[in-house]
């Protein structure tokens, strides 16, 4: 063979050797680097990121209201800013490989949701025939817009928008010399009315979870008949959990932020322990997790089932949730 046809043959190797070393590199960051992002935000004090803000907005003091209109933006700051970004729109690597953070942050964006739709139409609004807020009318839609929009215009545009109208509505709800100053109504049947979302959202949630193990069915008292809930399929197993895991992050931010401004009204109505209830359930619903997958064990079987355990959970909360409604409808 020509000297040629050897020096061929080894510099062909060494592009293959030197290809292949690059793919695996590649291959390593986007494991690791998916691994980082894949990470759940920790829980923060919702009073300590008010005084955050309250310092850049230059606020003498904590007006009512100002930390659960700040634990809102918080949390919509959490899920664009947070390791990785928003990544339920991505179409690149690794993003477009995880599932569970995604789920993760559609729970977050429900509660979220939910949320700044009670401020706008019941808290931060005196009456039924009072005007709504202008900063909340420009906020709530925009947490609405679609979830996995990545371009023209991105879900994290859009959501921007919000959060700086929530900022706008803070500033305004500190000053009120300004000539259109905001508003925050701590009284126990604007906050009734949004514990009534809250116990739908957490039986809901509930259902879901409870439906890892098996098919069942739920009686419909309207109808009169019984409406079968299917079995979760296994590969939907983990993305329902970590939905409920999003979900119980941002409400035990927004009942912490409720306990705080509401605590004259709860005190007065002996509600404090329930709302600690919830608050509880929510802080256990989010215990560290020591596997590397989510388990669904049956029955008393070798293995936990996750997704039961986060029903337990939450079933208690939404049980606390039905004693603080009816103590806020108490006359």
């Amino acid at each position: 063979m020509a000297a040629s046809d050897f020096s061929q043959e080894a510099e062909s190797k060494g592009v293959t050797w030197f290809l292949s070393a690059i793919f695996a590199i590649a291959v390593i960051i986007v494991i690791v680097l998916g691994g980082y992002w894949s990470i759940e935000p920790k829980p923060f004090d919702v009073v300590e990121e008010a005084k955050l803000r309250q310092q850049l907005d230059h606020v003498e003091d904590l007006p009512v209201g100002y930390v659960y209109a700040n634990t809102l933006a918080h949390i919509a700051e959490t899920l664009l800013y947070k390791p990785g970004g928003y990544l339920t729109n991505d179409v690149g690597l690794p993003g477009l490989l995880l599932d569970n953070i995604p789920s993760w942050e559609y729970g977050v964006l429900v509660m979220l949701r939910d949320g700044a739709s009670a401020l706008r139409n019941h808290l931060a609004r005196s009456q039924s025939q009072s005007a709504e807020d202008p900063d909340l009318a420009i906020a709530e839609p925009y947490f609405y817009y679609e979830h996995n929009s990545w371009a023209l215009p991105s879900s994290e545009s859009e959501y921007q928008k919000g959060i700086d109208a929530l900022h706008d509505y803070m500033v305004r709800l500190a000053n009120p010399g300004h000539q259109n100053p905001g508003h925050f109504y701590a009284r126990a049947d604007n906050l009734w009315q949004y514990v009534e979302i809250i116990i739908k959202r957490l039986g809901g949630l509930s259902t879901l979870l409870s439906a890892s193990t098996d098919r069942f069915e739920v009686y419909d008292t309207q109808l009169e008949k019984s409406a079968a809930i299917s079995k979760t399929e296994w590969l939907e197993l983990d993305n329902v959990f970590w939905q409920a895991r999003g979900s119980c992050w941002a409400l035990l931010h927004i009942l912490s932020a409720i306990k705080h401004d509401f605590v004259l009204i709860l005190e007065d109505k002996r509600a404090m322990d329930t709302l600690d209830i919830m608050i509880h359930e929510m802080q256990n619903a989010l215990a560290p997790i020591t596997s590397p997958m989510i388990l669904n064990g049956d029955g008393y079987g070798f293995s936990a089932n996750y997704s039961l355990a986060m029903a337990s959970y939450v079933s208690r909360a939404n049980a606390a949730a039905l004693d603080l409604r009816d103590v806020m409808n108490r006359g």
